[in-house]
């Protein structure tokens, strides 16, 4: 279900973990991935929210969300928001 301009959207602002060095995810991707490297990892931490990491650019940022808006990503995806 989209949002229209008449319902109200809460925006989130994602934090940046500084490195993939800076600690030890367990990272995970789609078992259907085609194994080209062109991958979204996720990874658990500690305070139930969410690290995504792009699999091409392993020195790259790292995106935090926390559980919530996590829970929230998940649910448009679902729901097809994203869809084009």
């Amino acid at each position: 279900m989209r949002a229209t301009t008449n319902e109200k959207v809460e925006i989130y602002e994602m934090s940046l973990i500084e490195s993939h060095a800076g600690g030890s995810l367990a990272w995970r991707k789609a078992t259907a991935s085609a194994g080209n490297g062109a991958c979204v990892e996720v990874a658990p931490i500690d305070d139930g929210g969410v690290a995504v990491s792009d699999s091409k650019d392993p020195a790259g940022p790292i995106l935090r969300y926390t559980a919530n808006e996590w829970k929230a990503f998940l649910l448009g995806a679902k729901q097809g928001e994203f869809d084009l």
